[in-house]
């Protein structure tokens, strides 16, 4: 819970708020952009009264700066004068200094200008429970408060009284002197403050306070939209506190090349008070994903609020023991490290984006452990991963089939548009696409494909695509991965009444044959039918499975999984109230009992498209993929009868 402080005892180096009087302050209410999760300190004063929105990249006026709020000037100090602000560093700059620079009477003079007392829209509570407007999405994870840990800290900077704005790390290096923030948190009169604790003043700090006297950032870095966003990281060299040396105090983490666009990490920040009054660390464990278009990678964590720019994202860390771990990421990047939206939209504290640490960075690195700042020349943003594009694009898919089209042993997807294109991704085996392939261009003629569903009915132990059109007929395309589908297929069935009311269907392995051949139908009046021994040009027996009924008119999706590895597939439906059933024992004579895999839930309504897959390597088709009424695509995997599997973002959704 917010924890009040009377004057006497705001401290040093706990300060969430402004400079109260001055007319010029934009605040956190007013301004036209507001102050960003990840903001960087004050830029100078001549250059802050020219203009409080961000200047173009690598401009004066800029320095650094994210949508910034704007900062009085320095009000006289009882301590007396100090050194002009050099936003490279000062070699001269002590601990004695900071702590006289970030005085008691100083702190005590700030004020809220906004005169609000009541917690931000959406902020994270103390217990760490994302709080977002009423029909908002809720994030795929939150942040939680906890003590810190010693190799991470806040970061003091700036010319005037502003809270810590930004979160910096200790990382190992030859002189034991480095912290790591990012690009966008370079400033003057900078102060590191390990495991910061917002209950006492400078010269009482756990691990001391360490004054920031040289900074090292990219030549190209630029706190933008653009590609130089990639390059949002820096170093710099901390002196010494009482004559010791901060990796000495508090030990060091490793730094190492980003292993991937998805993998997990554990992200470390501390928030400004002013946007989370329990000004504590957070820590979330969580997912990354690809940044389209960027050499950047994202997370959905609630709490990500500002002062969490430069935070180190670990793909490993002892958060109870050594208090450090393997660094692979930092809060920053395009926009300075988080979505275009104000503090008060719900993304502004949820969607964070980091750099990826390839060779730029490692020169930096290299760099700063020299003391040398060399111009690497122009940015050449490395060639990026393959991406399955955006929201807006896939809200257009209508249909999706997932198969082994290539005969590699795992599944890819197929995609039907709105505009009748199709598309395979092709699966890499690991819960992923590695890229993809148009199988045919807009057309009129596949806007009239109402199901598709693959299964082997060549028996060629590659997948082929069965389709049924709005006119009734029923086409098979065979060997989809090595024929595609600008053929004619062969004609399971011409133009017919009866056909255009098979509403869904899916193919699988259901009885003892021993290729996914068999055809399970949902038809308009309820009715469920199972066709044995399909193959080109016939649909085999027929068996009914269930007689037509209004209970089974509520089935909106239907898919095919199997969860032992034995080749047997169960039907997975779900039902119009979100509900997910399967049905594990289907034989030729009936349906058998379903075994209930989700209860009724609203977040499974709607226009979703659904299919099943293999698409890990764990040999079985139970990795569910879900394309979302807004244009999200999830994949789930390793689905059993009873849970949903792991969740990953294939594809963000719409904001």
């Amino acid at each position: 819970m917010h924890r009040l402080r009377t004057l006497s005892t705001v401290t040093a180096v706990l300060c969430g708020l402004l400079l109260a009087g001055d007319p010029g302050v934009a605040t956190a209410s007013s301004s036209s952009t507001t102050q960003a999760r990840r903001v960087s300190a004050a830029v100078p004063t001549a250059a802050r009264n020219a203009s409080r929105h961000r200047q173009s990249p690598g401009s004066a006026a800029n320095n650094g700066q994210h949508r910034s709020l704007g900062h009085p000037p320095v009000p006289s100090a009882s301590s007396g004068a100090t050194r002009p602000a050099d936003p490279d560093g000062d070699p001269d700059w002590t601990a004695e200094d900071a702590i006289r620079f970030w005085t008691h009477d100083r702190m005590a003079a700030a004020t809220d200008p906004s005169g609000r007392h009541a917690e931000p829209a959406g902020r994270t509570s103390a217990r760490g429970g994302p709080a977002v407007k009423p029909g908002a999405k809720p994030a795929a994870d939150s942040a939680k408060h906890f003590a810190g840990i010693k190799s991470v800290g806040v970061l003091y900077s700036g010319s005037g009284p502003e809270t810590h704005s930004c979160t910096a790390s200790v990382v190992d290096s030859s002189g034991h002197d480095l912290i790591l923030t990012a690009g966008h948190c370079k400033s003057a009169h900078g102060m590191f403050v390990p495991r910061y604790d917002s209950g006492k003043s400078a010269d009482a700090q756990p691990f001391g306070v360490f004054p920031v006297q040289e900074w090292f950032r990219d030549s190209q870095w630029a706190a933008d939209k653009s590609v130089n966003s990639d390059l949002d990281f820096a170093f710099a060299r901390v002196g010494t506190d009482q004559g010791k040396k901060v990796q000495d105090v508090v030990g060091a983490n490793t730094v190492a090349r980003t292993p991937g666009f998805t993998s997990n990490v554990t992200v470390i920040g501390y928030p400004m008070s002013t946007y989370d009054r329990a000004d504590q660390a957070v820590s979330c464990p969580t997912r990354t994903s690809v940044l389209a278009g960027f050499n950047q990678k994202r997370i959905d964590c609630a709490g990500m609020w500002g002062g969490v720019s430069g935070g180190p994202w670990f793909s490993r860390v002892d958060l109870s023991g050594s208090g450090t771990g393997e660094i692979v990421g930092n809060v920053g990047g395009w926009n300075g490290g988080g979505p275009d939206v104000p503090a008060s939209d719900p993304l502004y504290n949820r969607i964070t984006y980091s750099p990826v640490y390839g060779d730029r960075f490692f020169q930096l690195y290299s760099d700063a452990q020299r003391g040398d700042h060399t111009d690497h020349g122009p940015y050449q943003q490395p060639a990026l991963p393959y991406s399955m594009g955006t929201w807006d694009t896939w809200r257009n898919a209508r249909l999706l089939a997932s198969g082994d089209f290539r005969g590699t042993g795992h599944s890819d997807m197929i995609a039907v548009w709105s505009d009748g294109r199709a598309t395979l991704y092709l699966g890499d085996g690991k819960g992923g696409f590695v890229s993809e392939q148009q199988l045919l261009a807009p057309n009129g003629t596949w806007t009239h494909a109402q199901t598709i569903t693959a299964g082997d009915f060549a028996g060629s132990k590659q997948s082929d695509l069965m389709v049924r059109w709005s006119d009734g007929e029923v086409t098979l395309y065979g060997d989809v991965g090595k024929n595609g589908l600008n053929t004619a297929g062969t004609r399971m069935i011409g133009p017919n009444q009866t056909w255009t009311h098979a509403t869904q269907m899916t193919a699988g392995r259901f009885t003892a044959d021993a290729a996914a051949r068999d055809l399970i139908v949902r038809w308009s009046d309820g009715e469920l039918t199972l066709y044995t021994n399909v193959s080109a040009g016939t649909f085999g027996k027929e068996n009914q499975l269930k007689a037509p009924n209004p209970r089974w008119k509520d089935a909106t999706t239907l898919t095919s999984v199997d969860f032992s590895g034995s080749g047997r597939r169960n039907l997975m439906v779900r039902w119009s109230n979100g509900a997910i059933d399967t049905y594990p024992s289907i034989t030729t004579s009936g349906l058998g009992d379903a075994t209930r895999l989700q209860g009724p839930t609203t977040l499974w309504t709607g226009d979703l498209a659904m299919t099943a897959g293999n698409f890990t390597p764990d040999g079985r088709t139970d990795d569910l993929v879900v394309r979302r009424p807004d244009g999200g695509i999830t994949l789930y995997s390793d689905t059993s009868s009873t849970e949903l599997g792991t969740e990953h973002m294939l594809v963000a959704p719409a904001p």
